[in-house]
């Protein structure tokens, strides 16, 4: 076992950044981006597992990519034109304020159901076909439906079944199975502190265990292990998420 020592601007980093109206994206913008089509583009470790998701699920002829990452002037842009022609009331529920965004992340992504006049604010993603089996799978890939209906108090945003975001694994099914949105498994996270007893999932031939390690100022120290696999990523508020795979 080694041991990094994270920059306090870390903390803005990685797959599980809380992004809201409290909480800016302040992270560097995405510069390792593709594209997945001519006009929407994602984060390179995002897109992979979402092509290999459509993909399984026979390509892009039934589902369609309407918006991924986007910059901080396409956020504005997207808000005031918003703002002129739904008014005030639909744009605070379906557009995040320019800053707020998760496009901006590069880990979002926007899908609609191929057909005539596919809406760019609110792509038409039923509960049924072809687009229920996208989401039945998403867990598997690491995405998640991010705003939920019954959520709605919590993430500040409408229900949005057509908006996706990758947390990558373990997180989409530990969401999934216990219910839970991005702001609430941040909040269930503290309960398993470095030096404590980790969450655990169990995948397969191995398992998951995953810590929160509060911010310590300029500098914070996490342990690294040599074997396995191991993945660090910021809260964007006040510590890191610490994840590893171990083999049984």
């Amino acid at each position: 076992m080694t041991e990094r020592r994270l920059e306090r601007s870390a903390v803005h980093r990685g797959d599980l950044i809380l992004v809201n109206a409290q909480l800016p994206f302040a992270g560097p913008e995405e510069q390792d981006r593709v594209c997945l089509d001519a006009n929407v583009m994602l984060a390179r470790r995002a897109a992979e597992p979402l092509r290999r998701l459509a993909r399984a699920l026979g390509g892009w002829s039934v589902l369609v990519p309407v918006s991924g990452w986007r910059s901080q002037r396409e956020q504005q842009e997207i808000y005031e034109s918003s703002l002129c022609q739904n008014g005030r009331a639909f744009t605070e529920q379906f557009v995040a304020l320019p800053g707020h965004s998760e496009h901006q992340t590069g880990l979002a992504i926007d899908l609609g159901q191929a057909g005539p006049d596919l809406d760019f604010i609110c792509p038409d993603f039923p509960y049924c076909g072809i687009c229920q089996e996208f989401r039945r799978r998403a867990v598997d890939y690491g995405f998640v439906e991010r705003y939920r209906a019954g959520k709605e108090s919590v993430t500040g945003i409408a229900h949005e079944p057509w908006h996706f975001r990758y947390v990558g694994r373990p997180h989409a099914a530990i969401m999934m199975q216990r219910d839970l949105v991005l702001e609430e498994y941040h909040s269930f996270l503290k309960n398993f502190p470095l030096g404590g007893t980790p969450l655990c999932w169990k995948e397969g031939k191995g398992v998951w265990e995953i810590v929160f390690v509060p911010l310590q100022g300029a500098q914070t120290c996490i342990p690294w292990g040599e074997n396995g696999s191991w993945a660090v990523s910021g809260n964007n508020e006040d510590g890191f998420i610490l994840t590893s795979w171990k083999e049984q």
